[in-house]
């Protein structure tokens, strides 16, 4: 019915052996996060105090010298030294994953697209964001373990779904670790600029864009949404799309994806269901751009085909 290939029994055991290492790395920097900062003994007027540093350079005094302050500080220095040997051997680990990973082909997702991920993720903020459209295709494909034609993956821009209800942690965030979203976006590609005629869109000296949406305005919604605390020409800011409510109510999915160069990245997404019946709204309404709505249209049969076969299911359900 669909033009699909299973990937090969070589491939199918790496990418799982991959995603088994991923996760644990993960998981490693997660349990890391809670021992970010330090600790550190510091002498006034001839008394210990043990001080708290925190990443961003704060300081919290947790009491003078005592049997509990030296219990905190012990517990506190061997499960920091802990997660960070961990985290060493796990990367080390994914370092061989990723060599495999381009030997065996695994992966097919644009580098572009591991890398914006990634250096999203790597400042936190994935949370904040969830991949629609296309893209989402590659995690249904990686989950299903087989690849889809070319036709109904083609595509030269990544949408990002961003959360308004969140907009005020995410500035926080940007001022704590003193950057931008177009900053981010220069990690992966330094040649993202903002378009000018369209301030919703970051594209690259390939033509690659990302664009930035949002639910339709409503309550105490800021609008419009700009995603800098302080906007100016290099700020980026979020549209609003009329499937926007429909993303921001939906299930998710998340699963690792495979670039071409064996890179890796978590990919977070509507759940299958929520894209087909996304998708087949936008093929049948009369606003659609023409041209559009026949690869809406397909990609919905797609997905729901995949579903129909078990070969997809959505996460929550009895198998999650």
């Amino acid at each position: 019915m669909f033009a699909t290939a299973p990937l090969s029994d070589a491939q199918l055991r790496q990418y799982i052996n991959a995603e088994s290492v991923f996760s644990a790395l993960e998981a490693a920097r997660q349990s890391a996060a809670q021992v970010r900062g330090g600790m550190l003994w510091r002498t006034v007027d001839g008394k210990r105090y043990l001080i708290r540093t925190s990443a961003s350079g704060g300081q919290t005094s947790l009491g003078p010298e005592s049997p509990e302050t030296v219990a905190m500080y012990e517990r506190f220095t061997e499960k920091k030294q802990s997660a960070e040997q961990r985290q060493r051997a796990l990367r080390l680990a994914l370092d061989e994953q990723r060599r495999l990973n381009r030997a065996l082909r695994v992966g097919r997702v644009p580098k572009i697209v591991v890398d914006t991920l990634n250096a999203i993720a790597a400042h936190a903020l994935a949370k904040n964001f969830v991949t629609v459209g296309t893209h989402a295709l590659y995690a249904y494909e990686a989950a299903a373990g087989l690849r889809l034609d070319e036709g109904t993956l083609a595509t030269r821009d990544i949408d990002l779904f961003f959360d308004a209800t969140s907009h005020m942690q995410f500035l926080g965030a940007l001022r704590t670790q003193k950057t931008t979203l177009l900053g981010i976006l220069r990690k992966a590609d330094k040649s993202f600029q903002v378009r000018q005629d369209q301030k919703q869109t970051a594209v690259n000296d390939q033509g690659f864009e990302i664009d930035f949406i949002r639910r339709e305005h409503k309550g105490r919604d800021p609008h419009p949404l700009a995603l800098s605390e302080h906007p100016d020409e290099d700020s980026l800011w979020a549209v609003q799309v009329s499937s926007g409510d429909q993303m921001d109510s939906s299930g998710r999915f998340r699963q690792m994806v495979v670039s071409t160069t064996g890179e890796m990245a978590s990919l977070e997404t509507l759940s299958p269901t929520a894209f087909v019946r996304i998708k087949q709204a936008l093929a049948a309404s009369p606003t659609r751009d023409r041209l559009k709505a026949p690869k809406d249209a397909r990609q919905a049969q797609v997905v729901q085909w995949m579903l129909d076969e078990r070969m997809l299911i959505p996460q929550g359900a009895a198998s999650s």
